[in-house]
């Protein structure tokens, strides 16, 4: 029995008229003969008594009656309730993030979409970077902040929003490095030092985005240990067991007398979107999207109210307008 049948075969019990059932439920009244005769032909007795004058369910209809109808009330009730929250600007939304820097950008991002929606609620809480993708697809949260190269196929469970912003390149060395003394480094200069291994749980291609396996003159990249969180890559860096591009806002928030900040002047900017599950997409995670991209315009065009994106590096104003929806 598919749901249609169990919904005929209800509405009939309720009705015990087919012209009425029909009627009620937007059908010819062959369709609920025939679907009656179906189910009939399928327990191998009759479920409704016909004569001229009246229907009345038989004691094997009365029975299926009463134990099918809590089950459809549910199964009903479920369905409406998933059509509400993705239909719905409504609930509570789970919002990761990584670094601190970008912990004040969610929270201004929580504040613009409480404002345009007080019947939602943002929480937000702190992702490893060394977890990858991991957190989100286990549902610990509905959206992510994060650098995420444009994946396409590669991820092809995830929905990537609009780039919010962009943050220039630093490749963080120990103080005693002699990169430590200059104003900026190129991708040819990695063949030269150890670069930190990226975390396993991080796929390769976001890797590969990091961290190139050959400069441009086609020298491999030598790779040391591997990290798990920020605070375990500063440490690795400061004892000059590797090296390991970040992005420019460590500069400020990751300050320590072991660690050197340098820029990387030909690498591309690390780019910052919202991403989730596409099965587990609402209205929900689309409005606070919309939030989080005004909420980014406004940095990038130095509203009052916002304060301006200088925070996020020394690029131009510290963001730029880039990208579409990847």
């Amino acid at each position: 029995m598919d749901q249609r049948d169990i919904e005929i075969f209800l509405t009939l019990a309720d009705e015990l008229h087919f012209g009425r059932a029909a009627e009620r439920l937007r059908v010819s009244t062959a369709r609920v003969s025939q679907t009656i005769k179906k189910l009939e032909r399928r327990i191998g007795t009759s479920l409704f008594e016909r004569t001229s004058r009246r229907v009345e369910l038989t004691p094997v209809g009365r029975r299926l009656g009463d134990a099918l109808r809590p089950a459809y009330q549910q199964i009903q009730e479920a369905l409406d309730e998933a059509i509400t929250a993705a239909r719905g600007v409504r609930g509570t939304l789970r919002v990761g993030f990584v670094g601190a820097a970008t912990a004040q950008l969610v929270l201004e991002m929580a504040e613009a979409f409480r404002a345009e929606h007080p019947d939602c609620e943002a929480q937000f809480r702190e992702k490893q970077f060394g977890a990858g993708l991991g957190p989100l697809r286990a549902g610990e949260f509905d959206v992510l902040l994060a650098t995420v190269p444009v994946f396409g196929a590669r991820e092809a469970d995830l929905t990537a929003g609009s780039v919010l912003f962009e943050e220039d390149r630093l490749l963080a060395v120990s103080a005693q490095h002699p990169f430590a003394g200059r104003p900026s480094v190129s991708f040819a200069d990695l063949a030269g030092t150890t670069l930190l291994r990226t975390p396993p749980a991080v796929p390769d291609y976001w890797d590969h985005a990091l961290v190139p396996q050959h400069t441009p003159e086609g020298r491999p990249v030598e790779r040391g240990p591997s990290f798990t969180t920020v605070q375990e890559l500063l440490a690795l860096v400061g004892a000059g067991l590797g090296a390991y591009p970040v992005p420019a806002q460590a500069a400020s928030y990751h300050a320590r007398p072991d660690v050197a900040y340098v820029p990387i002047r030909d690498a591309p900017p690390f780019q910052w979107r919202l991403i989730w599950l596409s099965v587990a997409e609402t209205a929900t995670i689309r409005a606070f999207d919309q939030a989080a991209t005004t909420v980014a315009k406004a940095r990038r065009t130095g509203s009052p109210d916002r304060g301006g994106g200088e925070r996020f590096g020394p690029r131009h104003g510290g963001l730029k307008e880039a990208g579409s929806r990847g």
